[in-house]
């Protein structure tokens, strides 16, 4: 009897509905080194909807990857980072109520209305 090989991409896809990446941070830089490397490319070849906290692994904080993980949803804390014009998925949600007014002027941070006690924000 022949056992099917499964690689990891089919394996997170039969078993999961939603994968999160929160791998890096956005002050991430230079390569990605193993075995991060390998993650990344997993979960681009994976089926099910990715979530990308704050800015998705692996993409310059300005200038986004176009080669890099392309997210069904961006989840942007505080504010939406630059490479954000570069999103191209479904869903861009800001999480960000927390913002003192100051440092929203400080920045000149331009964020929305969160109404009642909502604390995320759908963008897209």
């Amino acid at each position: 009897m022949d056992i099917p090989f499964l690689s990891e991409a089919e394996v997170i896809d039969g078993a999961y509905n939603l994968a999160i990446d929160a791998i890096f941070g956005f002050s991430f830089k230079g390569a990605v080194r193993e075995p991060f490397g390998s993650i990344l490319n997993t979960l681009k070849r994976i089926t099910i909807p990715i979530a990308s906290v704050d800015i998705p692994s692996g993409w310059d904080v300005e200038k986004g990857n176009p080669e890099g993980l392309q997210p069904d949803m961006l989840i942007s804390l505080t504010a939406p980072k630059q490479s954000a014009v570069h999103f191209s998925g479904r869903y861009h949600y800001l999480g960000g109520r927390f913002v003192p007014l100051a440092l929203q002027k400080k920045y000149n941070l331009s964020l929305p209305d969160y109404p009642g006690t909502e604390c995320v924000h759908r963008l897209l």
